[in-house]
């Protein structure tokens, strides 16, 4: 890797760098709210009263939350992202990994890149290593499949992994974490049949690591990537009691799921204050695709409302996720801190960032530097986590997925489909549907009630042109059929 360390004279120069990762948690799973008035001020619904995360509202009032903050749709490809600042269309990870199959889908890119990250591969961590951070993952990884290199963080430029293999998700969260059947964690057999429940679990080996980290001498960064809240839906016994008799199904389960993931970042946030360095750790809190809570149907107004969709499909429930930045414990007179002024209780109700953001965001509060042969489709966020304008910054989000993710081809906003938000503007293109376009104005209609394609036929044009020109500059891969690729036209 063609990369050049920046030597600095003293880790005071640096922060620690906590990047809080949980899995399938969209923008409507907590009881911080994300979404704005017209006046800009947070607004709540009820779903923001249905969940408990105390920790998260502590981040969010001791920082900057984002109300557009983009992920891809699905798990893997956001990985690679926040791993490589590049969007999935140019890394062509565009869909979730399998473990030991390829799964394109029928008319998906046969050269989509399912084998994922590489040892060759650019990456936060080997950059960050190069220069002088210690390293930590802990939890979920996948990164690539189970025969290759990316299966194991620890090619990818991690000095520590725990936890972290080619699974997408848990065999349990209890017991043996699937050792016995499929999906099993590795490296946790010391709390095997212990009632320790995995969120716990990973949460005490993070802080543990981080103590071993301090001893050792300042700075490291963490990637605490929880299995939670992805399925199976299983019941974290410590906070059922909160949930009972208020809904049906599994939603009670999830939503222990949700403050057992929060009780995790309240316990590492306390863990840091108890070692003294919560002043010097700068944590970056986020979901990698939208909300797969159970609740209600996929594409309509449920799981994530009043958004529409969830993980997954084209629509604002699939994309959006929860994006708080903070320091772990607030100091005005801190230097470290005066870098990185970040107001607390702050929402930024209009600019868009991204999960291609995060690398370059981290490289920044890092004092580490890019190699200028590794093209990124991010920015760093410094400005606006400081509450600075960047009016430089280009306000968009290109979603390809060019394969099918539901159980036949016809499913409807799951399948073969590339969506761009421009601006206010919102554009999807269905691949193999007899009308392809779909047109939202989020600023008139944010929960996208309202197709526009047929009456604004000259916007339609114009976004294809700008879907097409981004496309083929990411390098894109497309649909198959036929024995033809499939574009937008």
């Amino acid at each position: 890797m063609s990369c050049c360390p920046l030597l600095l004279s003293a880790a005071s120069n640096r922060p620690n760098i906590v990047v809080f990762l949980v899995d399938d948690m969209g923008l409507m799973d907590t009881s911080v709210p994300f979404l704005t008035d017209d006046q800009g001020e947070p607004k709540k619904y009820p779903l923001n009263d249905w969940y408990r995360t105390p920790h998260m509202e502590a981040l969010a009032a001791n920082g900057i939350r984002f109300s557009n903050f983009y992920a891809q749709s699905v798990c893997s490809p956001t990985r690679a992202s926040i791993m490589t600042g590049q969007n999935a269309t140019r890394h062509h990870t565009t869909n979730w990994i399998h473990t030991n199959r390829n799964n394109r889908g029928k008319y998906g890119p046969r050269k989509w890149n399912w084998e994922g990250l590489t040892k060759d591969s650019i990456t936060l961590p080997r950059i960050l290593q190069e220069n002088g951070y210690q390293t930590i993952f802990v939890g979920k990884g996948h990164f690539g499949h189970m025969r290759s290199e990316g299966a194991d963080p620890l090619n990818l430029g991690f000095d520590i992994n725990i936890g972290g293999s080619a699974i997408g998700h848990p065999g349990s969260y209890s017991g043996d974490y699937g050792q016995r059947g499929n999906h099993p964690v590795p490296g946790l057999e010391a709390y095997h049949n212990t009632g320790t429940f995995l969120t716990e679990a990973l949460t005490l080996e993070a802080n543990k690591a981080v103590t071993a980290a301090i001893k050792k001498g300042p700075p490291f960064y963490l990637y605490l990537s929880h299995y939670a809240v992805h399925a199976p839906f299983h019941t974290d016994p410590r906070f059922i009691e909160h949930y009972k008799g208020k809904k049906n199904g599994r939603a009670p389960a999830y939503a222990t799921l949700i403050e057992g993931m929060d009780k995790s970042l309240g316990d590492l946030v306390a863990h840091l204050q108890k070692l003294a360095v919560a002043e010097d750790t700068l944590i970056f809190f986020l979901g990698d695709n939208g909300s797969d809570a159970p609740l209600g149907e996929k594409t309509g107004h449920t799981s994530s409302a009043p958004l529409r969709g969830k993980k997954s499909t084209m629509y604002e429930g699939g994309t959006r996720v929860p994006f708080i930045a903070a320091w772990a414990k607030p100091n005005p007179k801190s230097e470290l801190q005066k870098q990185w002024r970040i107001p607390h209780g702050m929402i930024d109700p209009n600019n868009i960032g991204t999960v291609m953001d995060l690398y370059a965001t981290v490289l920044d509060a890092a004092n580490a530097e890019n190699p200028s042969d590794h093209t990124i489709d991010g920015s760093s966020l410094k400005k606006l986590l400081t509450g600075q304008a960047d009016p430089d910054r280009r306000q968009e989000f290109l979603m390809h997925s060019p394969h099918d993710r539901g159980n036949a081809e016809d499913d409807p906003g799951r399948n073969y489909y590339t969506s761009l938000r421009l601006g206010d503007w919102k554009l999807i293109y269905q691949y193999f549907d007899e009308t392809p376009y779909v047109l939202y104005n989020l600023k008139t209609d944010p929960f996208e009630n309202h197709n526009l394609a047929t009456e604004k036929p000259e916007k339609v044009q114009q976004l294809i042109g700008e879907m097409n020109q981004r496309l083929e500059a990411q390098d894109a891969q497309y649909p198959v059929k036929d024995g033809k690729e499939v574009k937008p036209q």
